[in-house]
């Protein structure tokens, strides 16, 4: 739920890789694989008195509603359209609920918004209904990619579309219309979670995983404050990263530094983080199979030109250790047995009670972030000396840990864009210093002096959708080491527009 109280508009992908559209007849929806048009992009809108959720508003002006109209004669799913507010304002309501790495969108009626495959007239149709065969299960599930909307758009389109429900305050309208047309700075949607709405979380109510959401902050505590970790097997051996920068497997020896995996967490997540491996690549749940006719998919390294899910691990408390899932709903799993399954990992669902134990993993701690002053909240969310043992060890012998006056402050990379915009060859880390505030313009400042540009904006660029966004607030409080994106004054497009 937080990526939709955070982003204006949002474009949903099916497991079919195509896109939700509103047709130009401003009635039907169907899936198209072309995101580039505005009929792609649907409009957020919050439901105040139901802070678990939300409308979705087409470029036309009209909102996606699960009608009770059949989509064919004899069958149960029923069609979704585009229509305006009425009476019967809870057809235009969707509750998001997480699955995974995807979501989920529920119905006034229990069922799901569904992307179909098929043969005609079910290819591309959008309907609501509930997958009663393994093979649909995967068709009501979404990724969501918030999407930037062009200030040509009219905001006071958004807020008369607003008003017209009753449900929402004065209070929010006045916002939007002083947050909005005041300051020309803020999005409809910052000023609307900024008024401390009630926000839920993205598993439902109803659903399982809900009873087990301290699980997750559980498991996700070993990671805070932390730089490296390595990642020790059921079998006692170690993840490590193969020296052809490509595979990943088992081994005894933690103390190589292979074994060594940066921690990175994912924006707008607070259960996703990233491993990176020694060489700059990310550990990757790839679709390829390890071996033809079994299960498993492999588990790679690699650097993809745009982050997306597979390089996106969620954390698991499982009793004193820790399971990581995939996108996929997988787990991270270290095989045993004979070759070629020997110390091979890859991602899957054990089926067997033999193998329930191979998905579980033990994190040790070997390097982490320095602490920010007792001041700033969660600066001191680490405390090693309160963590389980045998969930993580704080290696003395062969760790990494900084030296005090070595890790004060953070590392901050960056890199350059060119006249097209384009960043010159940003497989590599790039340019890097050490930075102790905490404040944007002393950054800027800092990378004016690096630069010897004037006039810079300084951007990070977005896991979502890879673009880049001008950096405005706080650095984060942590002292997370940092990759940002310095736009000069080029004359390059990038630079005019991020120096409106």
């Amino acid at each position: 739920m937080e990526i939709f109280t955070k982003a204006k508009a949002v474009k949903l992908r099916s497991h079919l890789e195509k896109y939700l559209v509103a047709d130009d007849d401003q009635e039907t929806v169907r899936q198209s694989r072309n995101n580039s048009g505005k009929r792609a992009r649907w409009f957020v809108e919050l439901v105040h008195d139901k802070p678990n959720v939300i409308r979705l508003r087409s470029c036309h002006g009209k909102y996606l509603a699960a009608t009770d109209i059949p989509f064919l004669l004899g069958m149960t799913g029923k069609k979704v359209l585009q229509t305006v507010p009425d009476k019967m304002d809870w057809k235009l309501q969707w509750e998001p609920i997480r699955d995974g790495f995807q979501i989920k969108f529920k119905t006034w009626c229990g069922k799901f918004l569904r992307g179909n495959g098929g043969t005609p007239p079910w290819r591309n149709s959008v309907t609501h209904d509930e997958p009663h065969t393994g093979g649909t299960q995967r068709w009501v599930l979404w990724d969501v990619e918030a999407v930037q909307v062009p200030e040509s758009d009219s905001v006071m389109e958004y807020i008369s579309s607003v008003s017209s429900f009753s449900s929402v305050s004065d209070e929010v309208l006045e916002a939007l219309s002083d947050g909005v047309l005041g300051s020309g700075t803020q999005s409809p949607i910052s000023v609307v979670s900024s008024l401390k709405s009630p926000r839920f979380s993205m598993v439902s109510t109803g659903s399982p995983k809900q009873t087990n959401s301290n699980k997750y902050g559980a498991a996700m505590d070993l990671f805070l404050n932390v730089k490296a970790v390595r990642l020790r097997s059921h079998h006692d051996k170690y993840l490590v990263a193969g020296e052809d920068e490509e595979s990943v497997s088992q081994d005894r020896n933690g103390s190589s530094k292979n074994a060594r995996w940066t921690v990175e967490f994912v924006l707008g997540f607070e259960n996703i983080i990233r491993f990176k491996s020694i060489y700059n690549k990310y550990l990757t749940a790839s679709n390829q199979p390890l071996l033809l006719g079994m299960t498993g998919r492999k588990v790679i390294q690699s650097l993809p030109k745009r982050l997306d899910s597979s390089v996106e691990w969620e954390p698991i408390s499982a009793g004193n250790h820790v399971k990581l899932k995939t996108q996929y709903g997988n787990f991270l799993r270290a095989n045993g047995g004979l070759p070629p399954w020997r110390n091979s990992v890859t991602h899957d669902i054990p089926h067997r009670t033999a193998t329930q134990d191979w998905i579980l993993w033990d994190v040790d701690i070997v390097e982490i972030e320095d602490k920010s002053p007792p001041a700033v909240p969660h600066a001191d969310s680490l405390n090693l000396e309160s963590t389980s043992p045998s969930a993580v060890s704080a290696q003395s012998s062969d760790s990494y840990v900084d030296s005090p006056h070595k890790s004060e402050g953070r590392t901050i990379y960056y890199h350059v864009v060119d006249d097209n915009g384009e960043v010159d060859d940003e497989a590599v880390e790039g340019y890097s210093f050490r930075f102790k505030g905490n404040n944007v313009a002393e950054l800027t400042q800092k990378l004016m002096e690096e630069t010897g540009h004037e006039d810079i904006v300084v951007c990070t660029r977005s896991p979502l959708n890879g673009k880049l966004y001008p950096l405005r607030l706080q650095l984060p409080p942590n002292n997370a080491d940092m990759h940002v994106v310095v736009v000069v004054p080029l004359g390059s497009k990038v630079a005019r527009n991020f120096a409106k």
